[in-house]
């Protein structure tokens, strides 16, 4: 019988882990990996050993490898992705799925063993500022190995597709990133930093320079705003580039680290007067996603994957690269209270299927099977 006559195997990688929900990629494996289950996959995804100090082998039907990895900074991700791809090529799954474009060069150990791989290449990794030199050059022939020894490449935005028809001359199917609309929550929650609805803007994400917050709050402080601006985020190392903007001392600023109780960080989206998302390189990006769900008014740095994301300025308005950009948009913001109500009250219609959990399990599903049949 077919692979997809019996139970389909598929084998998830690249992340963190099951249940480890810290970033995009390790949310995006909990969401697609626990719906496929109750579709009637068996869904295996490799854990970072390091990480988890519990190891149980099933974690709600979804099996759980413990796979080692050498512990530094550039190669702990790299190594316990060739070590899970290694194993998984000794297996019996089905299908191979990759995230991180990093991962790239592995797909040739899936070539010789000729298992049916896909990998989720993500965002402009090589264009970020934190991987210079050595770094970047790494990221972009990685990205571009992906396209020789993957069987199906995966974007999440139709212009990071363009983006590797025009660099690599090779076609990727789009499936975005989820989303998982919320409804508001108590103001209650922000008591603990004295905020009160909608007289602060927010920032939420890695405190690294492609989010611009630097540029953010340049722009805000200049601007006459008596409004707060409430930065949630960090970086989990040392980092004198985060520490310099921690160090700004202005009364109208709050940093608040990392926020890690989702009622909190629910209140501090739901109740902002606006949103800023700076974020520069990659395609569908989940802090904007939970912006929508949250019916924030978007203010967004003006780039391809913004505009694709905000339907061309439909959920959101736009501002340039520069501090005197951001002020002008400060400024209109206040200026203009019933437009940023408004922008509140459709930001849910934002969130249009392509972003709906359900359909995406279906489009990976779909490519899963196609590449079991083969």
């Amino acid at each position: 019988m077919a692979a997809s006559e019996l139970k389909l195997k598929v084998a998830i990688m690249g992340a963190k882990g099951y249940p480890y929900v810290y970033g995009g990629y390790d949310t995006m494996i909990k969401e697609l990996g626990e719906r496929l289950v109750k579709k009637g996959v068996h869904v295996r995804v490799y854990n970072h050993r390091a990480l988890f100090s519990k190891r149980p082998r099933f974690v709600n039907g979804i099996e759980c490898i413990y796979t080692p990895a050498i512990e530094s900074k550039s190669l702990t991700q790299l190594t316990h992705t060739f070590f899970s791809m290694l194993h998984a090529c000794f297996s019996d799954v089905d299908v191979i799925l990759v995230v991180n474009s990093g991962n790239g060069p592995f797909g040739i150990i899936s070539k010789v063993f000729r298992k049916p791989t896909a990998i989720n290449v993500d965002g402009l990794e090589w264009l970020r500022p934190k991987w210079k030199g050595f770094g970047s050059k790494y990221f972009y022939w990685a990205s571009k190995m992906a396209t020789r020894f993957y069987d199906q490449i995966i974007n999440d935005s139709d212009e990071m597709r363009r983006v590797y028809l025009e660099l690599f001359n090779k076609d990727s199917k789009v499936i975005a990133y989820g989303a998982n609309p919320k409804e508001s929550v108590s103001e209650s929650y922000l008591e603990k930093w004295k905020l009160v609805s909608r007289t602060y803007f927010l920032i939420v994400g890695r405190l690294v320079p492609d989010n611009n917050a630097d540029l953010i709050i340049e722009g805000f402080l200049k601007s006459d705003s008596s409004k707060k601006l409430v930065i949630v985020g960090d970086v989990p190392f040392s980092d004198a580039w985060a520490s310099q903007l921690k160090n700004i001392q202005d009364p109208r600023l709050l940093f608040t680290g990392y926020v890690t109780d989702p009622n909190e960080l629910a209140a501090l989206y739901s109740h902002c007067f606006g949103y800023f998302h700076g974020h520069e390189f990659g395609g569908t990006n989940p802090a904007m996603l939970k912006a929508l769900g949250y019916g924030c008014a978007i203010l967004a740095l003006n780039t391809p994957f913004n505009q694709e994301m905000l339907q061309n300025g439909k959920h959101g308005w736009y501002f340039e690269k520069d501090a005197e950009s951001v002020k002008q948009i400060v400024a209109k913001a206040e200026s203009e209270p019933e437009k940023m109500e408004s922008l509140r009250k459709t930001a849910k219609d934002g969130l249009i299927q392509k972003y709906n959990w359900d359909y995406v399990t279906e489009q990976y599903l779909e490519v899963f099977r196609e590449l079991a049949r083969k």
